[in-house]
């Protein structure tokens, strides 16, 4: 944490511009051997959060003309003196500028280092921290809107009036514990009975928001199941807007498995397009049915595919034995030259939503996205726009074990157990909301989270 750091924090390849982040107290005197600004003024006398020209030098030759943003300590990111180049894009130049700036003094940042620097200085906690990486990989504007809040601070607000009324509690037990002389008997009175029972009704909200922070954050994996030959491949073309899997009249052309995301209402669908499955003896072919009866069993979602210009036949009720029935949308395809739609639905009748298209045609595709969302998201995740959302397993896990020790401190006061394991219970509450935050936290637990950011964040 006392070294002075640096690395790339655009993608690398060619662009306009490559930017080279540098923080850590040597920041300004490693820009001052590099960097020469076109007015000639000294380093030290810049104002900070500027920005200058100039050209970078590797002893006398120029190397690149650059942008140079200066920003003083303790107002940037990491809280330290930060310095970021803004060079011409492309591999070599920018790794050539990054390269004379760790020959003059810098140590190439790890993983996340300039997101843990803001963590460990105090600019952010843990659950901030967290966030960040989330609004990098958010899929969606919903999911990277949930990640903005929480990198706003609202879950950390939230834990800290949790932990406030924990605090109270605990507060009037060790007076009980401390000083028996005064004759208190009760062991909590009832009004702070009742906020430790608010304390576990909203962290059991907060728990429950886990399912829908999984859908904005993951997305529903969602598999496009049938017989060859049904028209999986044509539908999902017709919803990617693009020719993505080969569509021929021959049976058995999809062999392998093909994975595409699209937004629904701000919630990603990952689109598999699944091999389509029945009895081969192709060897290749063969493994590309095996792949399909395993991405089933872990689908949140599977749209079963029927050729509804067909009689139904025993590859097709063979495919429905393999189906969860719970997670199952019915498609009925090519509806243009449909038969007898009654007689499709009487031989899967565990299957309660069908949705009728034509994916060659185009028809009834928007209808069916939308149709989709309401079976499968129900309105939950607009109508909780407003509130917290927890989509990190590790802040659910420490919700959990928050509850259980809340839960443990009533079942002590129902049994008549010493006071003492009342107050273990509430510092283990107060440790396991700790967690969340970052206030109590192992270096393997930091380790494990920001080994999941890029260098240059």
């Amino acid at each position: 944490m006392f070294d002075t750091v640096a690395a790339i924090s655009t993608p690398i390849g060619e662009g306009g511009i490559g930017i080279i982040r540098i923080s850590g107290d040597e920041a300004f005197s490693i820009l001052e051997k590099i960097f020469k600004p076109i007015n000639n003024k000294n380093i030290d006398t810049i104002a900070s959060h500027t920005i200058n020209f100039g050209y970078i030098y590797d002893g006398k030759n120029i190397i690149d003309e650059v942008l140079v943003s200066i920003m003083k300590a303790p107002n940037t990111y990491t809280k330290e003196d930060i310095v970021e180049i803004n060079c011409h894009g492309g591999f070599v130049i920018t790794n050539k500028v990054l390269e004379i700036v760790l020959k003059n003094g810098a140590k190439f940042a790890t993983q996340g280092e300039f997101t843990k620097r803001a963590f460990m200085n105090g600019r952010i906690d843990l659950s901030q921290a967290e966030s960040v990486i989330e609004i990098i990989k958010g899929k969606t504007e919903q999911s990277v809107e949930n990640s903005l809040k929480q990198l706003r601070g609202d879950l950390k607000e939230k834990i800290s009036i949790l932990k406030q009324n924990i605090i109270d509690v605990a507060s009037h037990v060790n007076v009980v514990i401390d000083y028996p002389e005064e004759g208190i008997d009760e062991p909590l009175p009832k009004e702070l009975e009742e906020k430790l029972l608010s304390v576990k009704e909203e962290i059991t909200v907060l728990i429950n928001s886990y399912d829908k922070g999984k859908v904005l954050k993951n997305g529903i994996k969602t598999s496009i199941v049938g017989k060859p030959n049904v028209g999986k491949s044509s539908l999902l073309n017709a919803l990617l807007k693009e020719e993505r899997s080969i569509v021929t009249h021959i049976p058995g052309t999809t062999r392998d498995i093909i994975e595409e995301v699209i937004n629904i209402k701000g919630i990603p669908f990952i689109l598999i397009d699944t091999a389509g499955i029945r009895k081969t003896d192709d060897i290749v072919e063969n493994i590309g049915v095996l792949k399909s009866k395993e991405i089933i069993n872990k689908s949140d979602l599977i749209l079963f595919i029927i050729d509804s210009s067909k009689d139904i036949d025993n590859e097709d009720i063979e495919i429905y034995s393999y189906l969860d029935k719970e997670n199952v949308i019915g498609i009925l395809n090519k509806i243009d030259i449909i038969k007898d739609e009654n007689k499709i639905y009487e031989r899967f009748p565990n299957i309660k939503n069908w949705i009728k298209i034509s994916a060659k045609q185009n028809i009834g595709i928007d209808e069916m996205l939308d149709e989709i969302y309401n079976i499968i998201i129900r309105d939950e995740i607009q109508n909780s726009s407003k509130d917290i959302i927890i989509t990190n397993v590790r802040h659910k896990v420490s919700l959990e074990n928050t509850k259980k020790s809340i839960e443990n401190i009533f079942n002590t006061i129902n049994l008549n157990f010493p006071l003492d394991l009342i107050s273990v219970d509430l510092k283990e509450a107060m440790d396991n909301l700790s967690e969340i935050t970052g206030e109590i936290t192992s270096e393997d637990i930091l380790d494990n989270i920001f080994k999941n950011f890029c260098v240059g964040k």
